[in-house]
């Protein structure tokens, strides 16, 4: 089969690698859409190996069930569905709660093993999988729509989940970032809540993207944006604040513009600092009785969830389609901030 994977630090190939034979509790998917993420292209731009061996990337699938290992339950060949991307032990406290994202498996890294981050992902004509991760979509979600869900709905939702005890009727949410995870997030927004929500970037195309998946207000990202939101939200801030790039810009604007008793939820993975002491609240430090969360992932509840909205057509991804032969193109116009929603491989 043909695959994309990383052989060296920032070098991607597209290989031909022996089709995966599923063992025990495993499928074989027939790959027909695998997002790009990035995150992936985090790991592409790593100045060290991610292994010993040639990985191939990619941890936002969708495809058919090809083959069925032993001991895999009621899937049958030809079912189609996404792949969840926490591959945890689905035995330990924290999983059998659902909490399967920080598995106490992961130590404390808190990070299951992902495909494309350790084992092979979906960037390829097949993957292996663990049957448990699959989640069927039945037959009228399009691959190259629902393969996103998988991270760019999945993780949003579980963040906006943490925050719901703020997203009150009339309160504001604020989303930072309208790339592949926030305009789903704008959605989610929306659909589960009835709040105000600002979207906040610096690319006017993607705040009309916003403004297409729901938002009530777009800003553009300048010196000026902390005072813009205060200023709609009578001084205050906004209830909850979501934070999809992660740098230190935007980590600065999320602690400048969440309310007092508010969720400020990092999920973004740019490094960013927001500069958070425990000095007296007041200014433009974080205010009294607001939270900070880093959210990752999402649960496998969280994944159906989302994949019932997608079907009732209430959810859907902003896509950008390519070749898996041109993966390196891709990712650079992801790098660039070139990609309207998400980018997806075809294989």
């Amino acid at each position: 089969m043909r695959a994309m994977q990383l052989t060296a630090p920032g070098t991607l190939e597209l290989r031909t690698v022996p089709v995966p034979e599923p063992g025990p509790g495993e499928l074989l998917l027939r790959v027909g859409a695998a997002g790009i993420c990035h995150s992936d292209s985090f790991v592409l731009g790593l100045p060290f190996p991610m292994s010993e061996r040639p990985l191939t990337l990619g941890h936002e699938i969708a495809g058919t069930i090809e083959v069925l290992g032993a001991q895999v339950g009621d899937r049958r060949v030809g079912e189609r569905g996404i792949v969840y991307l926490c591959w945890s032990c689905g035995e330990c406290r924290e999983c059998l709660r659902g909490n399967e994202n920080v598995c106490l498996a992961a130590g404390r890294t808190a990070m299951p093993p992902c495909p494309g981050l350790g084992p092979d992902g979906g960037m390829a004509e097949y993957v292996r999988i663990p049957a448990r991760a699959f989640v069927p979509i039945g037959d009228d979600l399009d691959f190259a729509h629902a393969a996103p869900l998988a991270d760019a709905a999945l993780t949003p939702m579980h963040a906006i989940r943490g925050a719901m005890d703020q997203l009150r009727p009339g309160a504001t949410a604020l989303a930072i970032g309208i790339g592949g995870l926030g305009h789903v997030a704008v959605q989610l927004l929306k659909a589960l809540t009835e709040t105000r929500v600002i979207a906040v970037d610096v690319d006017p195309d993607k705040l009309a993207l916003a403004t297409t998946c729901g938002a009530d207000i777009t800003l553009r990202a300048d010196a000026d944006t902390a005072a813009a939101v205060l200023e709609l939200t009578d001084g205050r801030g906004a209830e909850a604040v979501f934070d999809f790039v992660g740098n230190d810009a935007t980590a600065k604007l999320a602690v400048e513009t969440v309310a007092p008793n508010g969720a400020y939820r990092m999920v973004g993975l740019a490094g960013g600092v927001p500069g958070i002491d425990s000095g007296p609240a007041g200014g433009p430090g974080l205010p009294w009785g607001a939270t900070v969360r880093k959210s990752y992932g999402g649960t496998r509840t969280d994944l159906v969830d989302v994949v019932a909205l997608a079907a009732a057509g209430t959810v859907r991804t902003e896509i950008e389609r390519f070749d898996l032969a041109d993966a390196r193109t891709a990712f650079d116009r992801l790098d660039s901030g070139a990609i309207r929603g998400r980018a997806v491989l075809i294989p």
